[in-house]
């Protein structure tokens, strides 16, 4: 199912509630439609509603779509697992990637940037629960990766990014103001970072309570996938 233009209407202005009821400026949630196994067909229509910013999390359909979709100035964004083998694909036609947690993917992405491109906007994943089947680099190693991104030419770090447990949306809370905290704490050496990437279709209105600035939403807008 394809979203409608009052379905997503609806979720901004859902967001933009949500910024003002935590103080905020609505202006400071960017939506992030997450069009992963959803056709190139269905980001065409969203983008003449004048959605801009899309995500994908698997490299080679996302290639695909995104050179189906050139016509349209449109700003990328990767947030799946990220191997290796992969970095050269997800360089050169990405805008934003929001799942670095490796210091070599870091490397191969910042040497693997075309030159004619713009420093690719790196946030670093957190796994903030933990959880041994889900990517994301340790809490006590967040540090360490992100001064090694901040140092490489080809990526600007912009901030962190974390997948809590699938949980009811308010015991997400902690593990969004974690992170919230840290990025508050890393911005007294690191001013420029700007961006926590938290908060999915069934607990973004929590996420932004906590202050997240990047709202990863695919079913919200698109309907349940095939």
């Amino acid at each position: 199912m394809q979203t409608t233009p009052s379905g997503l209407e609806a979720v901004r202005t859902r967001i933009a509630d949500a910024c003002r009821a935590a103080g905020r400026d609505p202006a400071g949630g960017t939506l992030v439609a997450v069009s992963k196994q959803h056709p190139a067909e269905a980001v065409r229509a969203l983008a003449g509603q004048g959605q801009r910013d899309f995500g994908e999390n698997y490299v080679n359909e996302a290639v695909d779509k995104i050179r189906a979709l050139a016509d349209l100035e449109l700003c990328w964004h990767f947030m799946g697992p990220l191997q290796s083998n992969k970095t050269r694909d997800v360089a050169a036609h990405f805008d934003w990637v929001h799942s670095v947690d490796r210091a070599r993917v870091a490397r191969r992405l910042s040497e693997q940037r075309p030159s004619g491109m713009d420093p690719l906007n790196v946030c670093i994943q957190i796994n903030s629960d933990g959880e041994p089947d889900k990517s994301g680099v340790d809490p006590d190693g967040a540090r360490e990766l992100a001064e090694l991104v901040q140092a490489l030419p080809g990526l600007r770090l912009r901030g962190l990014m974390a997948i809590p447990r699938a949980d009811a949306a308010d015991r997400n809370r902690a593990a969004f103001r974690n992170l919230a905290m840290t990025l508050s704490h890393w911005r007294s050496t690191m001013p420029e970072l700007d961006a926590l990437s938290m908060g999915m279709s069934g607990d973004y209105d929590v996420a932004i309570e906590e202050g997240a600035t990047l709202i990863r939403l695919g079913t919200a807008l698109f309907g349940a996938r095939g």
